[in-house]
């Protein structure tokens, strides 16, 4: 039996951080693949920022780090299954 109405609890809703601020990393290693897959999905495209919690500041330099990286061919451009 299932209840259909059953309140949200607000306790079980973790808030998005930026990891980034939190560890305080100031430069993201394009020639890094391994940490940069965490920011693209399983096509290639890179995530948004509501999906992952980084912050502004930070999501650019993310960006620029896979197009950086996809550039010299760590990463690929498109991919049926990344990973």
């Amino acid at each position: 039996m299932t209840l259909q109405n059953e309140p949200i609890n607000n306790d079980q809703i973790q808030k998005k951080y930026c990891r980034f601020k939190k560890s305080g990393i100031k430069y993201i290693d394009y020639k890094d693949g391994n940490f940069l897959l965490k920011f693209v999905n399983d096509q290639g495209k890179i995530l948004p920022r509501r999906l992952t919690g980084t912050s502004l500041k930070f999501q650019r330099k993310v960006a620029q780090a896979v197009k950086r990286a996809r550039h010299i061919s760590i990463l690929p451009y498109v991919a049926d299954s990344l990973k």
